[in-house]
């Protein structure tokens, strides 16, 4: 099975490489929009469907990393200086953030961090002299890469898909660390876990700030793709979505965010033939798809695979059963 993922992996790679050469300009924006999604629903990954915390924030992070981004750009600071200055910001607000998380859980977390989502987009809307306001911060220069420019679609396409499968071997190896497994105790159990040895406290904090600095990453790609923001793209709502992908795509699985990203923005543009009708398709199509999968869409194998562990236990049990009726039915001479 290991060599099948593999396969099929590189395959997918394979593909990523190739499709946007046969797309238009907008085919490649789209691809490069549902990559930033990827990565900042990598990181919501982490907190929710590893760690088990209830985050409707994220937005947030991913707007600090945007303006960030923009901000420095806009001030002559080189872009390689201002994406890894966003995400280390958005790792030590993942801290704070992470704090009531040691004091209250599930729909009270998610309160607290829907909170914090809008004290910063008021911030982003209200503080004309550092983000615009409702202006905006346009004219966001793309960066150059070793003398390579990335201004056109298809470089900076590129560019995102590396960032994206190198963050995505990072989380990978995070996972298979002891640090992975101590976010799943602490998803799973947290007492238990914390019985075992586990710190609690730190995991609990680390998987908001990481998470917060993977959205932080996606951000900074974000503006210097769309080259122009403000604070429409980093309200509730888009927290919600995104928590949406993780959930659709299927919340502690590595994939996950991968198809979620795809539900959430390339589905919605696929459903466009329908005109005035394709959001509400969209929505019923979502609404159908967690009545059916509440464990999201990489749920369907470990459905199946336990369906046919049912069907062959279930088997063995008649079997067996039927093996030991003569001998209890049997007559004694």
């Amino acid at each position: 099975m290991k060599k099948i993922h593999l396969i099929l992996l590189l395959v997918g790679l394979a593909l990523l490489l190739a499709l946007p050469h046969f797309f238009k300009n907008y085919g490649i924006y789209l691809l490069t929009y549902w990559l930033i999604f990827v990565i900042a629903t990598m990181g919501l990954n982490l907190t929710v469907g590893y760690a088990g915390q209830k985050s409707l924030g994220h937005a947030a992070f991913f707007g600090i990393g945007a303006y960030t981004v923009a901000i420095l750009v806009k001030a002559g600071v080189s872009f390689w200086i201002g994406l890894p200055l966003g995400a280390l910001i958005c790792f030590f607000t993942g801290l704070v953030l992470g704090f009531p998380a040691l004091r209250v859980q599930t729909i009270y977390l998610a309160f607290a961090t829907l909170g914090f989502n809008t004290a910063v987009w008021l911030v982003m809307r209200n503080e004309e002299w550092l983000t615009g306001g409702t202006f905006g911060i346009n004219g966001i220069t793309r960066p150059e890469l070793l003398g390579l420019s990335l201004s056109g679609n298809l470089a900076y396409y590129h560019f995102v898909l590396a960032v994206a499968v190198l963050l995505g071997l990072l989380l990978w190896g995070l996972l298979r660390s002891p640090w992975g497994k101590a976010f799943t105790a602490l998803r799973d159990n947290p007492i238990r876990a914390e019985s075992l040895g586990v710190d609690v406290r730190s995991y609990t904090l680390l998987s908001f700030a990481i998470g917060a600095a993977y959205a932080g990453i996606a951000g900074g790609l974000f503006a210097s793709l769309v080259e122009f923001i403000e604070p429409a793209p980093f309200t509730v709502a888009s927290s919600i979505m995104m928590y949406l992908m993780v959930v659709v795509g299927g919340p502690g699985y590595f994939f996950g965010p991968v198809l979620g990203a795809a539900v959430g923005v390339l589905l919605p543009e696929w459903l466009r033939f329908a005109q005035a009708w394709y959001l509400a398709i969209f929505g019923v199509s979502v609404v159908v798809l967690m009545a059916w999968l509440p464990d999201g869409l990489l749920s369907i194998p470990d459905r199946i695979r336990a369906k046919r562990q049912s069907r062959q236990a279930s088997a063995a049990r008649s079997a067996a059963a039927q093996a030991a009726a003569p001998s209890s039915t049997g007559v004694q001479p």
